[in-house]
């Protein structure tokens, strides 16, 4: 269902009660109907060879990538876009199918600007093979299991179309044993890893580092993806995505969208490395660890505290 063309996204007026999905699986993985019922233009999207794929699993830092890159191409050449349109917009979420709005394909479809930046949360095996064929340069962030583990309970629970997360210690074993929305967070992290081994236009980041020095990674984004802009450019960059920041601009802290409850918590609620500490018993993180072993490839080398 494609939303009214002439009314903007983020219409107030469109109030329509969102409901809460259920997890089914789906080729293998737990999914929702609001990310896979436009499945079949999914699987068949036409990638453009210089479209950028930004990949996570949730809640690891795909808007503040998303924002960056959308500063480095259209920041100077398309200013007005920054104060107008959300960053959902900008950006669309390839699979995202919601009542309320277009779908990522009928946004992806109408994108004035060029290279077009794409947002996804696909496992690999889910990315639509013209990416490939393309071999259009693909983005990946991880975030360490314990953090994003945290910041994708808040999400869940404030996020009315998410699968209802019930109480903490329910979600902290449903994560260990991949029964969330995308599945297993160590079989995407280790399948965005080991395809990254045989396709060289993956460039993966972790949030981690992110957060321990944004222009250095910044750096590392730009020689991936062949740009140079100034250094002042740059400056300015860091400035604009620092998280007070984002947390504050409206056009990228998602409080347009209407299916998040700000009263139960922030979409952007802290931005920061080890707030795990906060919520994972001293029992928990042990049995935490000792799965964790098991499941993580010894090549992935996450931090939990900075």
């Amino acid at each position: 269902m494609s939303a009214d063309p002439d009314k903007s996204q983020h219409d107030p007026d469109k109030k329509e009660v969102p409901v809460r999905a259920e997890l089914f699986d789906f080729h293998g993985v737990p999914m929702i109907h609001y990310l896979t019922s436009n499945w079949e233009k999914v699987e068949s999207f036409q990638a453009r060879p210089d479209d950028i794929l930004v990949a996570t699993y949730p809640k690891a830092g795909t808007t503040w990538v998303s924002y960056i890159l959308d500063l480095l191409y259209f920041g100077q050449t398309s200013p007005e876009r920054q104060t107008s349109i959300p960053i959902y917009e900008r950006v669309p979420f390839l699979e995202s199918a919601f009542p309320f709005m277009d779908t990522g394909t009928e946004l992806l479809e109408k994108l004035p600007t060029s290279p077009r930046i794409i947002k996804t949360h696909f496992p690999v095996q889910f990315v639509p093979k013209s990416f490939w064929k393309q071999n259009c340069k693909i983005i990946y962030v991880a975030r360490n299991a314990k953090d994003n583990m945290v910041s994708y309970f808040y999400m869940d629970r404030m996020t009315l179309t998410q699968p209802d997360p019930g109480d903490w210690n329910t979600y902290f074993q449903r994560f260990m044993q991949g029964q969330l929305l995308y599945g297993s967070w160590y079989d995407h992290v280790n399948g965005w890893w080991k395809k990254k081994q045989s396709y060289a236009n993956i460039h993966y980041m972790f949030y981690e580092d992110m957060i321990e020095d944004t222009g250095r990674e910044i750096n590392k984004l730009c020689n991936f993806l062949g740009l140079s802009p100034s250094e002042q450019l740059k400056t300015q960059i860091s400035g604009k995505v620092n998280f007070d920041s984002m947390k504050n601009n409206d056009m990228v802290n998602y409080s347009t969208i209407g299916v998040m409850d700000f009263n139960v918590s922030r979409f952007m609620r802290k931005g920061k490395v080890g707030d795990w500490k906060n919520h994972f018993t001293v029992a928990q993180n042990e049995e935490f660890d000792e799965d964790y072993k098991k499941k993580i490839n010894p090549a992935l080398n996450f931090r939990t505290e900075l």
